[in-house]
């Protein structure tokens, strides 16, 4: 499968979930409150801590699924590792889920501050989260897996129409059986094991048939401890920087006002599920190049795909740095809300765009197998950084928390890639910063001020049209002064004004 296909399919895929979850968000909260919709921010909150005891072995299976297309695997030994790995998670799933319903009543009376919701409820509510995260840890398993073997067009296929089924059937049992937070997350956890069971078939399916049955194999795992060790250390600091506010919020603010802060918090994680396509279909490429010694065609991978990411993620995120007012007006249809939440979308903005930055020269790294400058990086950011965050929050509340996210990410940017280009691509390093990144961004950025200086302040159908245009603009301009998409937009372009004319002739 090529490049362009899974590029194209992973953002459809992505860009279609992503969609669902906004469209549908402000109608969760009209039915279930605000209260209950904190709640939901909790569970984003959860389904990260489960990321620490999945020990790197999801990782890892991709990165091995990647090697085995291209011949470092046995159809056996891929076998016996996914094995492997599935009877880790799903004993990981089980005492997740026993131990979430153990610690429901705890959670909802020592942790959280509801003020509206009945402890009961809170605490059933959290034992169908439970379950429902479970199930999606074993999704991630075959998902991964999936992403690996660059089975990337049927894995969006399905991705999407599951999510319009999951939102459509949310909405429709929050309307018609029961407008409760315990019925939206069994609903979700229906989802999830019909999610489980095509997954499973399709990636059965794709692998080839051992000459034994898969088996458990300690070898297996100890083949790739040491990559599954350093992604676990990753994602445990990465954990502590990007999860201690909320988790802190949620202890100092009322359920309520933490329902305002995980509804920005929400809206600018979206900026994830646009950079997440180019993470998914270059990781396997440069796994593979990096394999082949290819350094060349490593070099303009690398640079297109941080290009794609400075287009594709860099204008939107702009979109919500400078019209996070009317973007919030037009989706909420709630003007005080969208004042009050306004400029804290907009700082959370920025620091997730200088994080999706760094994805590029990530994926690089892992590719190589190289998890230590991360490690190392991550642990000084913590000891610096979550220290600082617990000094912000009581002093100046959720803004102040939003600006350290976008100092460490500045960090990282100007800081740690410095190490990263002393091993990896040692003379691209300001082609990166200057090519791939100064330019579009700059430029766009001052497209959409220009915008939004010369178009007042509107809400309904003319502050639509106004992100619209706003939009498209800045989209066009980020890709025009991004060299490597230009090149790529010019021959879409020739091939597809070529055909229209063999077609005419």
């Amino acid at each position: 499968m090529s490049l362009k296909k899974n590029v194209i399919a992973n953002y459809i895929g992505q860009g279609w979930t992503a969609l669902m979850g906004l469209v549908f968000m402000p109608v969760y909260i009209r039915y279930l409150g605000i209260e209950s919709y904190g709640l939901i921010g909790i569970f984003a909150i959860l389904q990260s801590w489960l990321m620490l005891l999945d020990m790197g072995l999801t990782p890892a299976l991709s990165r091995e699924m990647a090697r085995f297309t291209g011949g470092g695997h046995s159809a056996q030994s891929i076998r016996d590792l996914l094995r492997s790995v599935e009877c880790i998670g799903f004993c990981v799933a089980i005492l997740t889920a026993l131990g979430i319903w153990y610690g429901s009543v705890w959670l909802a009376t020592d942790w959280l501050k509801a003020e509206k919701l009945p402890i009961t409820v809170v605490a059933r509510a959290f034992t169908v989260m439970g379950i429902v995260m479970a199930l999606r840890f074993i999704e991630n398993i075959y998902r991964s897996s999936l992403v690996g073997l660059q089975k990337q067009v049927t894995l969006n296929v399905i991705t999407s129409v599951l999510a319009t089924i999951r939102s459509l059937g949310a909405v429709a049992i929050l309307i018609w059986v029961a407008p409760t937070i315990k019925a939206f997350f069994v609903w979700q956890g229906i989802i999830s094991v019909v999610t489980v069971t095509i997954f499973v078939i399709i990636l059965y399916r794709t692998l080839p048939v051992a000459q034994q049955r898969a088996r458990f194999s300690w070898t297996a795992l100890t083949n790739i401890w040491r990559f599954a060790v350093g992604i676990m250390t990753i994602t445990l600091l990465s954990f502590l920087l990007m999860q201690t506010d909320k988790i802190l919020l949620s202890r100092l603010l009322t359920l309520e006002h933490f329902g305002y802060y995980a509804l920005a918090a929400m809206v600018t994680s979206s900026l994830y599920m646009l950079v997440t396509p180019i993470d998914q279909a270059f990781f396997p490429r440069f796994t593979s190049l990096t394999s082949q010694g290819n350094q060349s065609s490593l070099k303009a991978n690398y640079h297109l795909g941080s290009q794609l990411i400075t287009v594709f993620v860099g204008a939107p995120a702009i979109i919500l740095i400078v019209f996070g007012d009317i973007f919030l007006t037009v989706w909420t249809q709630d003007a005080v809300l969208a004042e009050s939440i306004a400029p804290l979308l907009s700082v959370m903005s920025l620091g997730t765009l200088l994080n999706c930055f760094m994805h590029m020269p990530y994926q690089l790294q892992l590719a190589h197998g190289w998890t230590r400058l991360t490690i190392y990086i991550n642990a000084i950011a913590v000891l610096i950084l979550v220290p600082a965050i617990f000094w912000a929050a009581p002093k100046y509340g959720a803004i102040g928390v939003a600006w350290i996210w976008v100092i460490l990410n500045a960090s990282y940017i100007f800081l740690g890639n410095h190490f990263m280009f002393r091993r990896l691509l040692t003379k691209e390093k300001w082609s990166w910063y200057i090519d791939d990144i100064s330019i579009p961004i700059i430029v766009a950025a001052g497209t959409a001020t220009l915008i939004r200086w010369s178009i007042p302040k509107e809400d309904g159908a003319l502050g639509v049209l106004v992100l619209l245009l706003a939009s498209i603009v800045t989209l066009l301009v980020a890709a025009l002064t991004a060299s490597l998409v230009r090149q790529q937009l010019y021959r879409y372009s020739v091939k597809f004004v070529s055909h229209i004319a063999q077609g005419k002739n």
